[in-house]
C-alpha cells in the first residue's frame, strides 16, 4: 500500500518505471520547474548581437549548459567568458518578465519528502533562486548550481554530488530533465531519467519516459519512504 501525493483520485495510473522506487528526485530548473525560455533568448540575443554571433545557432545550443561554457566554445578572441557570464547572469536576474512555473510543478514539489529531492541546475546560484521565487516554487532543500561543479552538463558531476549530499546511491536516483546535456549528464551518472517537454518547440527523441506536465503525473511514498511514479489515466 502507498500515500499518492497526487491529490487527485484516480486509481489506475501507468507506472513509468514499474515494480522500480527511488530514493531521490533530482530537478534541472529551466525548461523542466519553470519555463524561462523568453528572458533566456532575450538576454543571449542581445549579447549575441554585441559580439557578432549568429543569433539563431547560439540559441541552439545554450539551454541546460553553463554559461561560461558556452562562451568559452565560441573562442571569440578578446572575449573572457568568465567576465560575460557574469554580466550575463546581472541582466538575467534583473529581467524576471514571463518566467512561470511548470504546470503543476509547485504541487508536485510541495508534496516531496525534504531530504529526498534537489533542484540540479547549470545556472548561477544567486539566479536560480531569483527564477524559483519569480515562478512562485519553494525553494529547494539542496541546490546544486553551476558553481557547484567543476565540469558542467553534459557532465555527470552535478547529478552525482546531489545523490551523494543527499544520501542516496546515483542509481536510485529519477533525474527529470527537459535538455539533451541535461539528459547525457544523467545518463552518464547512472540515474534513471523522466523528461519533461512542456517547453519543447520539436519533438525530442528520447528512450526515456516524456510528460508535458507535472500535472500528468502520480507520485506515490512507500512504506518503506521510497518515492514511485506514474502517470494519471485520461
Amino acid at each position: 500500500m502507498t500515500t499518492s501525493l497526487s491529490g487527485g483520485f484516480d486509481r489506475s495510473p501507468i507506472d513509468f518505471y514499474p515494480n522500480r522506487s527511488f530514493g531521490a528526485f533530482l530537478f534541472d530548473m529551466d525548461g523542466t520547474v519553470l519555463n524561462s525560455i523568453a528572458v533566456a533568448e532575450r538576454v543571449w540575443t542581445a549579447w549575441a548581437l554585441r559580439h557578432n554571433v549568429d543569433v539563431e545557432s547560439l540559441l541552439a545550443t545554450v539551454h541546460g549548459r553553463k554559461a561560461v561554457e558556452t562562451i568559452s566554445r565560441l573562442g571569440l578572441p578578446g572575449v573572457d567568458p568568465a567576465e560575460e557570464m557574469r554580466l550575463l547572469t546581472l541582466a538575467e536576474i534583473a529581467d524576471v518578465a514571463g518566467i512561470e512555473p511548470i504546470a503543476g510543478a509547485g504541487r508536485f514539489l510541495e508534496a516531496l519528502p525534504r531530504d529526498r529531492w534537489a533542484i540540479v541546475t547549470s545556472a548561477p546560484r544567486d539566479l536560480a533562486v531569483v527564477r524559483l521565487k519569480a515562478a512562485g516554487l519553494p525553494l529547494p532543500p539542496l541546490l546544486i548550481a553551476g558553481e557547484d561543479v567543476e565540469n558542467g552538463k553534459p557532465a555527470p558531476d552535478c547529478f552525482l554530488s546531489a545523490a551523494e549530499r543527499l544520501a542516496q546511491p546515483i542509481e536510485e536516483c529519477l533525474v527529470f530533465e527537459d535538455a539533451p546535456a541535461g539528459i547525457e549528464a544523467a545518463e552518464t551518472a547512472g540515474a534513471a531519467v523522466m523528461v519533461i517537454s512542456a517547453t519543447h518547440r520539436t519533438l525530442l527523441q528520447t528512450q526515456h519516459p516524456s510528460v508535458a506536465s507535472y500535472d500528468d503525473l502520480v507520485t506515490d511514498i512507500t512504506h518503506a519512504g521510497s518515492l514511485r511514479i506514474s502517470e494519471k489515466r485520461r
